[in-house]
């Protein structure tokens, strides 16, 4: 599955394939369904009706923003083989809104995750 987004004026491809979960481990030597895992407390609170994006104390202390990030670069790089290391890429936007961006981008994290039920 892949998704294009407008971030910082350009476009840029989004992707996740069967390969997206081992890219992560290459990449940054953790488990991507564990950190997966990390974000349960915000799926939970994004459930109770709390405004994710609002960034207040209570939505922040559950956040692990380098995950986050990680992710997006991952999802990133699966559909742009050529893309550059994650720090290197982030500094080539002058604004990269992670909170607008993340969901956009949930149904490809579904797809990474997902099982499909006979």
């Amino acid at each position: 599955m892949e998704k294009t987004l407008e971030i910082d004026g350009r476009k840029v491809r989004f992707k996740s394939t069967a390969a997206t979960t081992l890219r992560y481990k290459k990449q940054f030597g953790r488990e991507y369904f564990a950190d997966l895992l990390k974000m349960y407390p915000l799926v939970k609170l994004q459930e109770q009706g709390k405004d994710i994006q609002n960034m207040e104390y209570e939505v922040m202390k559950y956040i692990d923003f380098e995950v986050l990030y990680n992710i997006t670069w991952v999802l990133a790089k699966t559909a742009d083989k050529s893309l550059s290391e994650p720090v290197e890429w982030l500094d080539t936007f002058d604004e990269f809104p992670l909170m607008e961006i993340l969901p956009e981008l949930q149904e490809l994290i579904e797809k990474s995750v997902g099982t499909k039920k006979k």
